[in-house]
This record gives structure tokens, C-alpha cells and sequence, in this order.
């Protein structure tokens, strides 16, 4: 199974929007955006969901909102998650409130009140609603499928948004337009030998500054990020790939294999073998 970590509509969509299911592998999933909002529903399973630095508990039958262009992480706390994830342009849905790209979304379970309890669990009753429809999968399944992401996403801006009356501020805008631009390097290159000069150069930076302001910027040094990026590719190829760990190792990226071990046990706590025997015996059930 491959789960990108810069995700946005790869073709045109006419509708808008994108719904996915996903069957997840637990442990980390590396910070990563895209230019769309997303909406997680939990089916089941528990994860640490962090945006912009800040972490959220999602537990089964919840759901949280990442807004467009927000870096976020997450962490599967079990063996299989699965999840509802719905991407929607903001852009395109200007068609029925002009400007609706300049709203803010703000829409996870700890910032759920009394005041709005109730308009949070109705969202989340058409979530549930949308999966079975999704299951029954009548023939009229897209109109259904349209009709229920308009319903939650006109919810969303009614109760969980609020329009800006300007744009942030030059420099923090520049500063979260560069971040991406780094990210988005790395989810391009991790297959490619990628030195620190290599990032700074892509930001105009010089090698030093660049290491201050990633830092900085993301609590983590850039090796420490790309290490993860393909810490990440490997765990999906050791389930999903017959290759050896040397080979996908090299495929992803790692030449040292040291660093690699390490990188890999603090991330998942355990090694790869493991993970390929885990693979293995659920294959064979």
C-alpha cells in the first residue's frame, strides 16, 4: 500500500472534491500538505493527529479538519487504521461563496464545546452515513456521495470557520510558503542522494541559515525529516514488496546503514525485520 505524503487532485475534478479510504499501517507518517482541505473520519483505530506543531487525539467515530496548505503528522497507535479522508478545493467551492478561500477552518475534538457539541455530531452522523452509503454502493452512489460532502462541508463553514479579512502577514506567509517548498522537495527527491546545500538552494538560503530556520520552523533538523520521509517508504514497501531490506533500503534512499536502524527503531520501535514477518503472517491468514 503507498500513502502519499504530498497529496492534491492530480486531474481536474468536476465535483470538487475527493473521498478515499484508507486502510493505514500504524506508527508515523512524517509531516507532509497539500493545497486542500482534508477532513479524517477515524472508523477505528486511535492516532495522534499534529498540525502545525500542535498534536490532537482522534479517536473512532471522530473526525478532525486539516486546513489547506497546513503541515501535519500523523501517528497510528495500531496495527491497521482505518479512515474516511475527504479532500475538498477551497478554490473551487468559491462557485458558492466567493472568497471562501481566504476562510480559516478550525475543527478538532478539543476545540468542541457545548455551544457547538451538537453541529459536531451531526457532521459526523453524515460521515458514518456517507461509509455505509459507500458500502452499499447503490447505483446512484455519486449523487448520494455529492449531495453528502456538500452537506458536511456547508456545515463546516457555518460552524467551524470564520472568513479573514486579509491575508497573514507577508512574512509569515513567506515563511509557510517556504516550509512547503521544502517538504515538497524532499517528497519529490528522498529517492535521490540530497545534501543540505541541495534543500537551502531551492529556498535561496545559504546551508547554515536554512538549517536554523528549518529547525526552527519544524522542531526537527532537516536530515531528521528526510530520514523519516524514507523511514516511512520502507515500512510500506517491507508490507507491500518481496525485496530484501538492503535492496529497499537503497531504493529509498538510506546508505548508511547504521543511521537507517536507528532511524527506523525510534520511529517504529521495532526493527524491519519485524515488520516483514508481521506482513508475512497476515498475508497468510
Amino acid at each position: 500500500m503507498s500513502t502519499p505524503y504530498y497529496e492534491s487532485f492530480r486531474t481536474p475534478l468536476t465535483s470538487g472534491f475527493r473521498i478515499t479510504y484508507v486502510t493505514a499501517p500504524g506508527g508515523y507518517h512524517p509531516p507532509h500538505w497539500h493545497e486542500e482541505l482534508e477532513i479524517l473520519f477515524h472508523l477505528n483505530g486511535e492516532s495522534d493527529i499534529t498540525i502545525d506543531g500542535k498534536k490532537h487525539q482522534l479517536h473512532p467515530k471522530h473526525m478532525i479538519v486539516v486546513d489547506a496548505r497546513q503541515v501535519h503528522s500523523t501517528f497510528s497507535h495500531d496495527l491497521t487504521s482505518m479512515f474516511v479522508s475527504i479532500h475538498i478545493s477551497k478554490s473551487y467551492m468559491e462557485k458558492y461563496i466567493p472568497g471562501l478561500d481566504l476562510y480559516q477552518f478550525r475543527c478538532t475534538p478539543e476545540d468542541i464545546t457545548d455551544d457547538n457539541f451538537q453541529e459536531y455530531l451531526d457532521i459526523c452522523m453524515l460521515l458514518q452515513d456517507l461509509t455505509k452509503a459507500y458500502i452499499r454502493n447503490p447505483v446512484t452512489l455519486p449523487m448520494e456521495t455529492e449531495g453528502y460532502v456538500l452537506q458536511i462541508f456547508a456545515r463546516l463553514i457555518q460552524y467551524f470557520s470564520h472568513p479573514q479579512s486579509t491575508l497573514p502577514e507577508n512574512a509569515s506567509r513567506l515563511n509557510s510558503e517556504r516550509i512547503r517548498t521544502a517538504i515538497s522537495f524532499v517528497i519529490t527527491h528522498y529517492k535521490e542522494p540530497i545534501s543540505l546545500q541541495d534543500a537551502a538552494d531551492q529556498l535561496g538560503f545559504s546551508k547554515e541559515y536554512f538549517c536554523r530556520f528549518f529547525k526552527k520552523t519544524m522542531g526537527m533538523s532537516f536530515l531528521q525529516y528526510l530520514n523519516e520521509v524514507r523511514a516511512a517508504h520502507i515500512y510500506q514497501d517491507l508490507e507491500s514488496t518481496d525485496l530484501s531490506v538492503a535492496e529497499i533500503m537503497e531504493q529509498n534512499g538510506f546508505t548508511n546503514q547504521k543511521l537507517f536502524n536507528r532511524t527506523f527503531k525510534a520511529i517504529y520501535g521495532c526493527t524491519p525485520s519485524a515488520v516483514r514477518k508481521g506482513a508475512s503472517s497476515n498475508n497468510s491468514e
